[in-house]
This record gives C-alpha cells, structure tokens and sequence, in this order.
C-alpha cells in the first residue's frame, strides 16, 4: 500500500459526520424540507440517487471486464470520490431515516458509505483476509441497497 493520504475518506467522514449532527440535532433547511415535501422534486431527486448508486456498480464492471481492467485504477479513485459525495446525496433526497425498509435502506446505505472511507488505503492492511472481509461485506452491503433501491421505486410508482 502506498503511504499517501487518502482525502476522499476524510471528505467523506467530515460529510457523513455532517449529516448525522443535523439528524440527532434536528437541524433543518427550510427551503430542502419544502422541496423535500414535493412530488416531482422527490422523483427527479430520487432518480439522481438512483444513477449515483447504479454508476458505483461501474467500478465492478471495470474489474471483471478484461477489455476495460486497465482502466479500473482510475475508476477507484473516482469511485472513492464518487462515494465520499453520499452523505450529501442522500441528504438531498431526504433528511430523514425513514421507517420500516426506509430505515433499512437508509442504514445500510450510510453504513456502507462508512464502511468505504475505511478502506484498505486506510486501514493500512495488507492481510488478505482483511482484504476479503471488507471487500465481501462492502460488495453485499451494495448488492443489498441495490435490491432495496429498486424495491422502493417500485413502491413510489405503485402506490403513486
């Protein structure tokens, strides 16, 4: 592992930390909420999620891909920078946990997003099961918000 600093992580943590101050502390934007509260801007808001969540998946293809791998040191680093704006990304869609799957959803998305600032840049681990512990829950947390992504879009267009 190289010894340099991995700002992405720290850009992340201070936006995911950010985000956890307003949510206990229950600090609100007015005009967010408003928005917030609005049909369309909660679809096309959510449609925006839905894209960041689907390109990180562009990372796996970039490895697994033989024609595209040598361009998949590139796409982890953006993929790290991608992931550190989550916090902030989430938070333009929803201030608030939710309940039920929501909270699952959300939970899971937030935990993930932590789980990536900590990554092997970070924790300085060159054991390979270190490596496979991280990489598998971080891949399965990702498969899980995918499924429950979808599984809530189509709740918003079946109960419409």
């Amino acid at each position: 592992m190289k010894n340099k600093i991995n700002y992405s992580s720290y850009v992340g943590l201070v936006l995911l930390i950010l985000f956890f101050l307003q949510f206990f502390l229950d600090w609100k934007w007015d005009w967010l909420a408003k928005m917030q509260n609005n049909e369309y801007y909660k679809r096309w808001s959510g449609l925006g999620l839905a894209f960041f969540i689907s390109f990180q998946w562009v990372l796996t293809f970039s490895r697994i891909i033989k024609k595209f791998r040598p361009k998949s040191q590139k796409m982890a680093v953006f993929h790290k920078w991608v992931g550190a704006t989550s916090p902030l990304m989430f938070y333009s869609h929803s201030m608030i946990m939710g309940y039920g799957y929501l909270a699952l959803l959300s939970y899971v998305f937030l935990a993930n997003a932590f789980m990536g600032y900590a990554n092997l840049d970070v924790i300085k681990s060159n054991n390979e099961i270190v490596f496979k512990a991280w990489m598998i829950s971080h891949v399965a947390f990702s498969v899980i918000i995918t499924i429950l992504m979808f599984f809530h879009i189509g709740m918003v267009f079946y109960y419409k």
